[in-house]
């Protein structure tokens, strides 16, 4: 008990720290929402006007789909961040601390949850602007928004584990664009899974991004009676699917990125 009561005390630490840090270098922020807005206006009002959907605009059917990309680009600053500090020799200077060995990884990881939270808000603001509304009630959307900040403090692990893999912000950076883009436009995010040919169809059905952005659509009351039931279980049990993946994720990458972040410092 008195160990889980450092970690956590050690970890608001870090996580203080790390958000001084974003606050001092704003455009880590401004980066991670900026493209998110881009294809909001992008694809609601170049794309949007081409794209038709049974009993509902194509805006609202968007908007599920950019938190779930925003989170998935926000939570890679965690591994570049981590990067950053390996190269800079802080956790060196962290060994020499009593601390937690997990209140880095924990602050960290924290901290970018808060920025998640800045960064959906952002994203939700833009969305009424552009004609989007929740169409559930109050219980619900709150869920909603919970199971996209519980998906991306998961997530955050695995880039965490990634970062501690590759130890250099640029390789980092490379990786993570080039795994971030696939996951997000391989989904359901732009258009119904339905609609992708041949083998990209069942790719999007059972990644988790679609079923993080199923689930957030259903929480959110932005679904079409007249649109197609999805015929897999993830997609048919979206809610308690995220919820299983998040869970998953955090099961296996804490005590993983645990485990690299020691071997790290140890050397």
């Amino acid at each position: 008990m008195n160990a889980l009561r450092l970690a956590a005390a050690d970890g608001a630490t870090i996580a203080r720290r790390n958000a001084l840090k974003i606050r001092r270098a704003p455009d880590l922020l401004g980066g991670v929402i900026t493209l998110p807005i881009v294809f909001v206006l992008l694809f609601a009002y170049v794309f949007g006007s081409m794209i038709s959907l049974p009993g509902m605009s194509y805006g609202e059917y968007l908007l599920p789909g950019i938190f779930v990309m925003t989170i998935v680009m926000s939570a890679q600053i965690t591994g570049y961040t981590l990067t950053q500090d390996l190269q800079k020799g802080i956790f060196d200077r962290f060994r020499t601390l009593p601390m937690s060995p997990s209140a880095v990884l924990i602050g960290q990881t924290v901290s970018d949850v808060i920025m998640n939270l800045t960064s959906v808000v952002t994203m939700a603001l833009v969305g009424l602007a552009v004609g989007w509304r929740i169409h559930s009630s109050p219980g619900e959307a709150a869920l909603g928004f919970l199971m996209l900040l519980l998906f991306s403090y998961a997530f955050s692990w695995v880039t965490a584990t990634v970062a501690l893999v590759l130890r250099t912000p640029e390789v980092f950076n490379n990786v993570a664009t080039i795994v971030s883009f696939p996951i997000v436009f391989l989904s359901n995010a732009f258009v119904d899974s339905d609609r992708l040919p041949g083998p990209l169809k069942p790719i999007a059905e059972w990644n988790p991004v679609s079923t993080l952005i199923q689930g957030a659509r259903e929480l959110f009351g932005n679904t079409s009676a007249a649109m197609p039931v999805p015929d897999v279980w993830p997609l048919r049990h979206a809610v308690a699917a995220s919820l299983l993946w998040s869970v998953l994720l955090l099961v296996v990458f804490v005590p993983l990125a645990t485990r690299l972040y020691q071997r790290a410092v140890s050397r």
